[in-house]
């Protein structure tokens, strides 16, 4: 079967082992020769370019636009965000920056031909380009055989953090994107895993490797005993509260980042996680001349998994509207190995997206994420196998609209929460009541109480905090709603979802754990959110 456009993969064999007692990993292997426990080399093509003449020509390229470039992104970036404001100015600051602008604007001038020549040059070369990068590390190990009778667990991040180029995010309030993605890539490194980091609590009285993915890490508590990760039982009939917590989850498997727009953050991103994440996805989206309009930017969106891919795939939106025109807005599809179990593989899916953003656009929104809908289904259908035995099903990303505004009724009672199970939401316009909004008041993060994770916890913790200090709920102009009262519990525009277990597969899913994350505070006006999702057999 052809692939779609835009995606690269990995087929194997179609797997068929009849029941009966779980196999070895030698047998594991040999019944799935195609798919082996230590994952190939490589299965996705790293350069979305496709020989060295185009690599040179893209970085010529960038290399004739870069003087414009950062002289327009030095120029915004002296509009001041709120924290510098409260520091104060002196007039010789004002008369430099004053000086420093009337730099820029030359240098921006002077660097015009360049860009005009770079800007032809680079246009050509991007309908030539695959429409992501793929990194692979050379030290992911082996993966575990799946035993079915035993449950194990996945835990899937999403975030959206904000790093657009210094300038740009300055309309966000934000700025310093450098170091702000350095702050974020040291953070979502994993650290041992410990009670406090992680959704679920781990016993101390086993020992052996701890296996994350295709990562193995061992720990060592002290010197007679050492601590594996293992998925505790739970009580299905019960609903999980929400943690609010300072540290992104220790045991995360799936980093799901939306608005990695800066190049040099996402490559900071990629040398920081590497290690702990071996497959990454990045430097996604069709940029240039395009059907859908002129993309002058990617999609911002960023993957990381600690499993192999076997597929990837990308799709742009084609109605992006006013600013987000200028950007490759879509959703990106992976499927990913898992392992192997009784002579068939074991995958999962997982989709990423980031929707149309400003308020007025809600139709919009809702034919992206219809348009998602069918492309996630193209894609599975594409790309399993028969006998393949499909863990998980996640659908996550920053979807701009919440569950509390009357603006986003439109997108309240979208299909998609008919297929795919939202922890946090009870119906359209009901969410749990541990639920609480994700998007920050972007003029108050800098201020004290949520300056840090530990002071930004504390105060989201309380009902006052979140009125004050989250975003509340709008009318379809993007207006505050003055009819929204104070039993509002913020706008949640960044979700995870997942897709109830299908028919005929062994194994189903339930909820173990979820949590809204205040690691980046003052360095993202959105607050992560985690899912821990615990996958057992159907029947006992």
């Amino acid at each position: 079967m052809a692939m779609a456009p835009g995606s690269t993969g990995h087929r194997g064999p179609a797997g068929g082992a009849g029941p009966g007692p779980p196999p070895t990993k030698q047998q594991d292997a040999a019944a799935c020769p195609e798919t082996p426990l230590v994952p190939p080399a490589m299965v996705l093509q790293e350069s979305p370019f496709s020989s060295w003449p185009l690599v040179a020509l893209d970085m010529l390229a960038q290399g004739l636009l870069c003087p414009g470039f950062w002289a327009l992104n030095r120029l915004l970036d002296l509009q001041p965000t709120t924290a510098e404001r409260a520091r104060g100015r002196r007039c010789c600051s004002c008369t430099g920056r004053a000086l420093a602008g009337l730099a820029c604007t030359v240098l921006l001038l002077l660097s015009l031909p360049l860009t005009a020549l770079g800007l032809l040059l680079w246009l050509p070369v991007q309908a030539a380009r695959r429409p992501f990068a793929y990194h692979h590390a050379t030290t992911a190990a082996a993966l575990p055989s799946w035993d079915l009778r035993q449950r194990r667990g996945f835990t899937f991040v999403s975030a959206n953090l904000c790093l657009l180029p210094s300038g740009l995010a300055k309309f966000s309030n934000l700025g310093q994107t450098p170091q702000r993605a350095t702050y974020a890539a040291q953070q979502l490194v994993p650290k041992p895993p410990s009670a406090h980091d992680s959704l679920i609590p781990r016993p101390h009285s086993e020992a052996g490797p701890w296996h994350y993915g295709s990562v193995a890490v061992e720990v060592e508590v002290d010197a007679a005993e050492r601590t594996m990760a293992k998925l505790l039982p739970a009580d299905a009939s019960r609903h999980f509260p929400a943690e609010l917590s300072e540290r992104f989850p220790a045991d995360a498997d799936f980093l799901c980042l939306q608005e990695v727009y800066d190049a040099g953050a996402a490559a900071r991103l990629r040398q920081q996680l590497a290690k702990s994440f071996p497959y990454i996805v990045y430097d996604v989206g069709a940029r240039g001349l395009q059907g859908c309009g002129l993309k002058l930017f990617g999609s911002g969106l960023f993957l990381a998994s600690r499993y192999p891919l076997l597929a990837v795939q990308y799709h742009c939106y084609p109605n992006g509207a006013r600013e987000d025109a200028l950007s490759a807005k879509g959703l990106l599809s992976v499927q990913v190995l898992l392992g192997c179990a009784q002579g068939q593989r074991v995958v999962g899916y997982l989709s990423s997206t980031h929707l149309q953003a400003p308020a007025p656009d809600a139709a919009i929104r809702s034919e992206q994420l219809t348009l998602g809908l069918h492309w996630v289904q193209l894609f599975q259908d594409a790309h399993e196998e028969h006998g393949d035995i499909v863990a998980f099903d996640v659908f996550c990303g920053d979807l701009n609209f919440d569950n509390c505004s009357r603006g986003d009724e439109p997108n309240q009672s979208h299909e998609i929460f008919k297929l795919y199970r939202d922890p946090c939401r009870v119906g359209p316009k009901q969410d749990e009541p541990w639920a609480m909004g994700t998007l920050l008041d972007y003029l108050k993060i800098y201020e004290e109480p949520v300056s840090t994770p530990e002071n930004m916890k504390r105060t989201l913790s309380q009902p006052g905090g979140r009125r004050q200090f989250l975003a509340g709920p709008i009318l379809s102009s993007g207006q505050l709603d003055p009819e929204a009262g104070d039993a509002w519990q913020g706008r949640r525009v960044d979700y995870v979802l997942y897709r109830p277990c299908r028919d005929n597969q062994p194994l189903r899913e339930e909820v173990d754990g979820i949590s809204f994350i205040t690691q980046l505070a003052s360095r993202s006006d959105h607050l992560p959110v985690a899912l821990r999702l615990a996958v057992s057999p159907t029947a006992p």
